[in-house]
């Protein structure tokens, strides 16, 4: 219920307002207390740190429910509200719209973060006098505080609006047709602001100069879900992309998912990265600049969504808090390189690489790949702003430079997962390569010969197939090695969790190579009665009919496929905004998907409307491969039975069966 304080203000926006507040000035204070605390030795102060945690992540809670009650209330004297509430939008999208919009995203992150704080505290609570925990604490409490500011200063989520508005216009139609928009944002939250922890951990370890081993430890488990996080983020996005709008993709290079990209391709190099830094003690510069590198890149992803720089379906207006943004990122980066320069020689690795034709050469090489394809996609990305910023005119970069720089760059890293399971540390022989790789190749043949048969004659999408199934006969010999000695429980560990992920992994990119390559689409009027042919399957238009709700109207087109159940492509009418959004309508099948678009139809029982049919191979299995990935986290983020500590450079033994690569 609106409600209104003494001084004319939102009772929620009071309550909001003395939340961030709070918030703000409990994490200041926080890492204040902490650093002054660790520095001096005073261990009275030291026990005060955590009330600080856990009022800040109250306030970030706080902050975060009354908003959402606001939202749900109607409570339409705050602004926000007034430009994302709408009392005829259902409670499901009225649920997501506090996230829908610049200020909702800063208020979601905030909480996330704050959590994530409370969470790390609760968890070192007791080992708060190691100073590695308690500098990893105090830039979580700084990310903390600078998040309650731009909540509470440039984008004053709990500002209080003009008076006398007593409805809104609801979110972005594009977001209240699906209920994906629930999950995907959430989950990428959980992901983006996930990398906060590793990377608090590794600035302590530059900091205190514990630049070995041990920091690894405390940080593994945090990026490994953070990842996880980010990696289902990023596939509901795409799964949101093709169920919504209607142009039958789920990637198409925005400079928005792309934001989202960038982290995940320096967190996935430093995953795997860190296995040889625990075991050969050797990569320690890649490692710390790789957790660098991916939360900076978090910051510059939200930077280019928020900031109103760049113009896509999936970013936000422009607004005030942009500099903010930009000026947090360049401190990071600034920092972090002055923190590594200090350290310059701690940070020498005690070890060499004896073989590139070994694991260490092999995760040298996905280092390498993977740096190279994040630095294409940050050029492409932030190209055209360098370009408007220095010349002041408008270029785009579009979807073929980024199709025609990754593709190399992808079937390289498939041929790197294949390989790299079945290499030993230190040096590979060839006979032992033959015998390991034998079923592996096997299982990329046959692939292949399955490919031509089915009718690809493309040759990107061959080698993408080839070595698709090269990879998936790596992984899944691996798994079934573990499985036979191990049992079930073999499936638990972050090696043979890794290859679960792998295979996720390869069912997406076989899965986008299908789909991208073969897609087959047609545009048809169609008259009711008069079915039309189209690969091998027939269409008929049994009626155009009408729809309306209290916040929309709209027509859509029953299209019988192959004489049996009727699909509904709709255009609707969000009448509140005048704007009309498609939604299409899919038949799912293991082999393909039918993918329906209504293009024009005059009015409810009109005898012929204008629809486009695509044909989408494979489609399903990405979502499978989404499955997987996910499952491969979690069980990659339980200890294995076999679960071995590092090692001296000088005494690593060479296994029998190396672990597999973790993803």
């Amino acid at each position: 219920m609106t409600g209104v304080g003494m001084f004319g203000a939102s009772v929620n926006g009071i309550l909001g307002h003395s939340a961030l507040i709070i918030g703000l000035v409990a994490s200041l204070f926080g890492a204040i207390a902490l650093g002054y605390a660790t520095v001096v030795g005073d261990r009275r102060v030291l026990r005060t740190a955590p009330n600080y945690a856990w009022l800040a992540g109250a306030a970030g809670f706080i902050a975060a429910a009354v908003m959402m009650n606001a939202i749900l209330t109607y409570d339409f004297d705050l602004q926000y509200v007034q430009d994302i509430g709408s009392r005829s939008t259902p409670l499901l999208f009225n649920i997501a719209a506090m996230w829908s919009a610049l200020e909702g995203s800063i208020l979601l992150w905030l909480a996330t973060l704050s959590g994530y704080t409370a969470f790390i505290m609760w968890r070192y609570r007791k080992r708060l006098d190691d100073p590695l925990i308690a500098w990893a604490l105090v830039v979580m409490f700084v990310v903390t505080a600078f998040f309650f500011f731009l909540a509470f200063g440039p984008t004053d989520v709990f500002a209080t609006g003009a008076p006398g508005v007593n409805d809104g216009p609801g979110p972005n139609p594009l977001l209240q047709n699906h209920i994906l928009v629930m999950f995907h944002p959430p989950i990428l939250y959980l992901g983006y602001v996930g990398f906060t922890v590793p990377f608090a951990f590794a600035i302590a370890a530059l900091i205190t100069g514990r630049v070995g081993e041990g920091w690894l430890m405390e940080t593994r488990r945090w990026a490994l879900l953070a990842w996880g996080f980010l990696s289902v983020g990023i596939l509901l996005g795409g799964w949101w992309s093709y169920e919504v709008l209607g142009w039958s993709g789920v990637w198409a290079w925005d400079p928005v998912e792309n934001a989202s990209f960038l982290p995940w391709l320096t967190g996935t190099a430093y995953i795997h990265s860190v296995l040889v830094q625990e075991r050969r003690g050797m990569l320690r510069v890649w490692n710390i600049s790789l957790l660098v590198a991916t939360f900076a890149l978090t910051i510059l992803g939200t930077f280019l969504t928020r900031s109103g720089v760049i113009n896509s379906v999936h970013a936000f207006a422009d607004g005030s808090i942009g500099p903010w943004l930009l000026g947090f990122f360049g401190v990071i980066v600034v920092v972090s390189l002055s923190l590594i320069a200090w350290r310059g020689d701690r940070l020498r690795s005690p070890g060499a690489i004896d073989s590139p034709i070994s694991r260490e050469g092999a995760f040298l090489a996905n280092n390498v790949i993977f740096t190279v394809f994040a630095f294409v996609v940050l050029l492409g990305t932030v190209f055209p702003l360098i370009i408007e910023a220095l010349q002041d005119r408008r270029i785009a970069v579009g979807q073929p430079f980024f199709d025609r720089l990754s593709m190399p760059i992808g079937l390289v890293l498939l041929f790197l997962m294949a390989v790299a399971p079945v290499l030993p540390w230190r040096k590979a022989s060839t006979e032992l390569l033959r015998e390991r790789l034998f079923v592996p190749a096997c299982v990329g043949a046959l692939a292949l010969a399955v490919a031509v048969i089915a009718g690809a004659d493309k040759w990107p999408s061959l080698t993408a197939f080839g070595l698709g199934g090269f990879a998936a006969g790596s992984a899944g010999r691996q798994l079934v090695l573990a499985t036979r000695r191990q049992g079930w429980r073999g499936l638990v560990g972050r090696a043979n969790g890794g290859m679960i992920v792998h295979l996720g992994i390869i069912l997406i990119a076989v899965a986008l190579a299908a789909s991208n390559g073969y897609t087959r689409v047609a545009e048809f009027t169609m008259k009711v009665g008069e079915p039309v042919a189209f690969d091998g399957h027939t269409f008929e238009l049994l009626e155009v009919v009408a729809f309306s709700t209290e916040r929309s109207d709209g027509l859509k087109a029953q299209v019988s496929i192959d004489g049996g159940q009727a699909y509904a492509p709709a255009i609707t009418r969000f009448t509140q905004m005048g704007t009309d959004i498609g939604t299409p309508s899919v038949k799912t099948g293991f082999t393909k998907d039918i993918y329906l678009t209504l293009e024009k139809a005059s009015e409810a029982g009109a005898t012929e409307a204008q629809v486009k049919v695509f044909i989408k191979p494979l489609i399903l299995w990405m979502w499978i491969g989404g499955g997987l990935v996910a499952i491969g986290t979690v069980l990659s983020a339980f200890p294995g039975k076999r679960r071995r500590k590092p090692t001296a450079p000088t005494s690593a033994p060479v296994p029998t069966e190396p672990e597999a690569a973790n993803v």
